[in-house]
């Protein structure tokens, strides 16, 4: 793959972390050349989005997943907005600080990339799953919402400051399966949701097997040739075949209660098509089987095969031990991993061990994750100098058509957006 970054910046991240004591001097790129504007490189802003670009932004706040997506023809999409509320022992410290919540400075950044389009809402918030580095964490420091009846964090967050035309999560309007919540963070998401509905405002619950469900919307109608599918939700899985679904999970009352399907189990997972470009992401969704006892909680072994092979794919549940099996990895075989990380166990050794494996599938990848703690990089420095970053934005960015991509990693610790490392373009293989 072409590059137009080198090893030592990525020594440089580390150095920010203090897993160095000192670092090569960074040198940003010297004298723009007018012709030159919209083509990003280190130490310069990241150039803004154009109709027939596809941007999938995977933002590193510190605090949980939230990435952006800017489609072909305008149509604008987030996947989550976490805000754990995790002490800095076991979490990354807040990016760009703590002076705002992880919801509102997602917020700023989508306010930003929709100025770029000429865009002032967002046309879907999809929630994976109700976890609080998803949706948002829960204490009596979070405001109450201008209505007064929920709490402002994650999605509430962003949703009191950006518009946002449609919500579509796992199990709306009935949210008892397999059990009922009983959280804070829960109920509060759930009041939200009630009052959108009484205001009027869309929600949808995700429709596995369609892929029509997200659909073009924008402006630019020339560049409406992409399509999400939906792959899995609640054990729900598409079967590959037209709209078809099959359900993975066994029947609650066969089971144990403590072998219900987890929140994790029940993630939604999504893949985006472009042309010969695709992405693939499901929230926490994992492949552990409680040692061969409870086969069917692979779930992420099972979506793998009917998604892969991909271009892009995230990491799902951060790359801890029940992420990915060995055959995820065979099946989904992109040519660039990106890691959500945000806690110290993330991602795990034998996780790395998997990504970088030439054994599983052959060709070269890049590996890239939003915010490793200095601990986790120190632990597993052996593996952690093979990725081009463990601090910052991750952006893909897919040319008209969908024929290549560059990754591009921007600064996290102002607002600034400066881009740190480019990677491409890279033909779609």
């Amino acid at each position: 793959m072409q590059s137009t970054f080198n090893r030592r910046n990525f020594v440089f991240s580390l150095a920010a972390l203090g897993v160095w004591d000192t670092a090569q001097s960074f040198q940003p790129a010297g004298e723009v050349d007018a012709n030159e504007l919209f083509i990003d490189a280190p130490g310069r802003p990241l150039s803004p989005w154009a109709p027939g670009q596809l941007d999938i932004h995977h933002l590193s706040t510190g605090r949980g997943n939230a990435t952006f997506i800017a489609l072909p023809d305008g149509t604008s999409l987030v996947i989550d907005v976490g805000a754990s509320n995790s002490g800095l022992e076991t979490s990354f410290e807040p990016r760009p600080n703590a002076s705002l919540r992880p919801g509102q400075w997602v917020a700023r950044y989508v306010q930003r990339r929709l100025a770029e389009m000429g865009r002032t809402g967002l046309d879907y918030l999809i929630v994976s799953h109700f976890h609080p580095d998803h949706f948002g964490d829960l204490s009596d420091a979070n405001p109450l919402s201008k209505s007064g009846q929920f709490r402002l964090t994650g999605v509430t967050d962003l949703t009191e400051i950006v518009p946002v035309r449609m919500i579509i999560d796992r199990s709306f309007p009935q949210y008892d399966y397999p059990n009922a919540w009983n959280t804070l963070w829960a109920k509060n998401y759930f009041a939200f949701i009630k009052e959108r509905v009484q205001s009027g405002l869309s929600v949808q619950k995700i429709v596995v097997g369609r892929n029509d469900q997200i659909k073009p919307i924008g402006s630019y109608k020339e560049f409406n040739n992409y399509s999400f599918r939906n792959l899995v939700a609640n054990g729900s899985i598409w079967t590959g075949v037209d709209a078809g679904v099959t359900n993975l999970f066994p029947p609650l009352d066969t089971l144990r209660t403590e072998d219900y399907p987890n929140e994790n189990h029940c993630s939604i997972a999504l893949k985006l098509s472009y042309g010969k470009f695709s992405y693939y992401t499901g929230g926490d969704l994992t492949s552990y089987t409680m040692d061969g006892a409870l086969p069917w909680q692979d779930v992420l072994g099972a979506v793998a095969k009917i998604a892969g092979p991909v271009t892009v794919a995230t990491v799902d549940h951060h790359g801890m031990f029940d992420s990915l099996s060995a055959q995820v990895v065979r099946d989904l075989r992109p040519q660039a991993w990106v890691i959500p990380t945000w806690h110290i166990s993330h991602p795990d050794m034998l996780q790395l061990e998997r990504l970088l494996s030439q054994r599983l599938y052959p060709g070269e990848r890049d590996i890239f994750a939003t915010s490793v703690m200095r601990e986790n990089a120190l632990a597993n420095q052996r593996l952690m100098l093979r990725l081009q970053s463990i601090d910052g934005h991750v952006i893909t960015r897919v040319a008209k058509g969908g024929g290549t991509f560059t990754s591009v990693v921007t600064a996290n610790e102002t607002e600034s957006d400066t881009v740190k490392l480019v990677r491409g373009p890279n033909s779609v293989l």
